[in-house]
């Protein structure tokens, strides 16, 4: 085959996996979780009121208003914890009803237990606090039962995405799923090829849930994709010890089983405080840079009159492809899109003005850009390049387990850099130093680590190996 055609079958597939993007469900639940949590409020505070009225014949009575005042914060407190705001209280509206039921009579014990013990109960009107736990149950299991009408009439109910990629296994006959043929879109589930993980991984994009259906032979290249992908993959065949499994789905209407090969490294509440702080971060250091930020464009633009950003292609979640942004430091004629050739100290291509901002590591900012678009996060492994080699091998083919590395947004800091390891990579180690602490960094997220990796990178913005 030649070029000509390999690059127009790859069109094709590119246009045909635009069109099967999944639109993503997990933000259209996070409102219907809000939503559902300030309408129970206010229904909960609703139902003592009404209490009040009939028991003692005052709406919003002191003692009905002080015994839902009380009992709310520890209502909710639970129904966040059982499952009452989760993907299968919104697919089951009766799952929904239950746990939100049981939240509320735990909350109702456990004020009465608090309050018999501070000697409080005279506090409440016993009435008063039985009427509006009676209304209060009749209203949550009533609002579950009319969301699910409204899930069903707008989002067809359908609450989550799931994707099944038949690859040559046994049937997986699940009507409520997107599916398609590995072959249709070239997937190869042993390929190290960045545009077929680049294609993998928008098809993934958004999904709730991944199943792969595929022979025995091919079980372990799939388990490995789905979990560099960062996503919930399963794997329709029988326990296997070499796979990974972290558990086992049984599909009893389905008369399937498969294993559960990945869960994504973070889940919903992790991502949206990893978010959070990422615009936090971003947005103020915009805001407190943006003078610098004018300063160092109109000195690169002054010395050759070219462009001041440089914008290449790199490696982003999920194996995916995104435009990174960095401050112009090369000559315009000697730019290096592909990231073929690596810096080196006293690199003929630098300008003056780029050796200052690579040494200070200045020509990284315009990647807080990135981070408020979503493409990178403040702290996270690094993007390479395509073409970025160590000893003459490109990165995956030093260590396989590199692909495993983008199951994370990438980050404008990672644990490797402010443990020193940046800078070219000359040799196999100077990459498989960076993988490792990229990999543990993973393994061990928590907010208080990314905080303390920001502080530490003031320390290392200037490096000996910055060039």
């Amino acid at each position: 085959m030649n070029r000509g055609t390999s690059d127009l079958i790859d069109a094709i597939r590119h246009e045909s996996v635009e069109g099967r993007l999944a639109p993503s469900l997990e933000r259209r639940r996070l409102r219907a979780y809000i939503l559902l949590l300030l309408t129970d409020g206010a229904l909960f505070t609703l139902s003592f009121a009404l209490a009040g009225l009939l028991w003692l014949g005052h709406w919003g009575e002191t003692r009905a208003m002080l015994a839902s005042q009380a009992m709310l914060p520890l209502f909710f407190t639970l129904a966040l914890y059982n499952g009452t705001y989760g993907v299968q209280a919104l697919d089951n509206w009766l799952f929904g009803a239950r746990k939100a039921v049981i939240a509320l009579v735990i909350s109702a014990v456990l004020i009465n237990f608090a309050a018999f013990y501070a000697k409080t109960n005279d506090d409440f009107s016993r009435g008063v606090v039985t009427l509006g736990l009676l209304f209060s149950a009749i209203a949550l299991v009533s609002l579950r039962r009319v969301v699910a009408m409204v899930i069903a009439k707008r989002w067809g109910g359908r609450v989550s995405n799931r994707l099944v990629i038949d690859d040559g296994g046994s049937s997986f006959p699940d009507d409520g799923a997107i599916r398609i043929a590995a072959a249709d879109y070239g997937l190869d589930a042993s390929s190290h090829d960045p545009f077929m993980l680049d294609r993998l991984g928008k098809l993934l994009r958004n999904q709730d849930q991944v199943v792969v259906s595929c022979p025995r032979e091919r079980r372990g290249d799939w388990a490995f994709l789905l979990k560099s992908a960062g996503v919930y993959g399963e794997i329709v065949s029988e326990p296997a010890h070499e796979l990974g499994a972290v558990g086992v789905h049984r599909y009893d209407e389905l008369d399937r089983t498969t294993l559960v090969v990945s869960t994504g490294p973070l889940a919903l509440r992790a991502r949206i405080l990893k978010r959070l702080f990422d615009l936090a971060v971003a947005g103020g250091a915009l805001v407190a840079l943006s003078p610098l930020l004018i300063v160092i464009a109109v000195l690169i633009k002054l010395e050759d009159g070219g462009s001041v950003l440089f914008v290449q292609r790199r490696l982003g979640r999920g194996n995916q492809f995104f435009e990174m942004f960095k401050f112009r430091s090369m000559r315009e004629e000697k730019l290096d899109h592909a990231g073929d050739r690596s810096t080196a100290r006293d690199d003929d291509r630098i300008t003056r003005i780029g050796a200052f901002i690579r040494r200070t590591s200045i020509d990284e900012l315009p990647q807080i850009l990135n981070v408020i678009k979503g493409d990178m996060s403040i702290v996270g492994p690094r993007p390479h390049a395509l073409g970025s080699r160590a000893n003459n091998k490109y990165f995956w083919e030093v260590d396989r387990t590199y692909w495993q590395r983008h199951c994370l947004k990438p980050g404008l800091t990672g644990l490797a850099q402010v443990r020193g390891h940046r800078g070219a990579t000359e040799v196999e180690k100077d990459l498989t130093d960076r993988l490792q602490s990229d990999l543990e960094y993973i393994a061990h997220w928590s907010l208080r680590r990314d905080i303390g990796i920001v502080l530490r990178t003031v320390r290392v913005l200037t490096h000996d190996n910055a060039y």
